[in-house]
């Protein structure tokens, strides 16, 4: 399966898929946006911004057919502390069909190999516990909570940070092989 997930540049036409999940309340109540201001038009203008690709890559997470199925990302790429910020979303569709993983193994190959990036860090909702099995099953390493660290949602969130070093995820890859 691994040959058949591509990442490739976002494109006009993932747009209507892009709102998919995003207006999407079983996805949507686990991110910090507000759905409501999510149009068509924004989606678009993210698109259009995701091609500057120098600080933030933002990538389409495609099917052999060229179906958009996610958006996986590398933020806050910074040369000199050899660091980024790791983000993924998929459409409701591909939950649980092992896209997320090998979108996450290809994005963290470009993050390791192709740019020189020694760490790889996000943060999760607490209480987002599909996303926190993952990312704990895929490898990535807890680092510590932010206790009723952010306001989403009209309440009070608490946020799990994780990270990986190339070391570890190389050690990871070892493991899988």
């Amino acid at each position: 399966m691994k040959d058949s997930i591509l990442l490739r540049p976002l494109k006009e036409k993932d747009a209507p898929l892009m709102l998919e999940w995003l207006k999407d309340p079983d996805i949507s109540h686990n991110f910090r946006f507000n759905i409501e201001e999510i149009t068509i038009d924004t989606v678009l203008e993210f698109i259009r911004n995701s091609q500057n690709m120098e600080v933030t890559k933002n990538l389409a997470i495609v099917n052999e057919t060229d179906e958009y199925l996610g958006t996986v990302s590398l933020k806050n790429i910074d040369s000199k502390a050899k660091s980024a910020e790791y983000a993924i979303a998929l459409r409701k569709k591909a939950h649980g069909k092992r896209y997320g993983y090998w979108a996450t193994v290809k994005i963290l190959d470009e993050a390791f190999y192709t740019h020189g990036l020694e760490r790889v860090y996000f943060n999760v909702l607490s209480d987002n516990i599909n996303a926190v099995r993952f990312y704990e099953k895929f490898g990535f390493i807890y680092e510590g909570e932010f206790l009723n660290h952010i306001f989403v949602h009209n309440r009070i969130h608490s946020l799990k940070w994780f990270r990986l070093m190339k070391s570890e995820y190389e050690r990871i890859m070892e493991m899988k092989i």
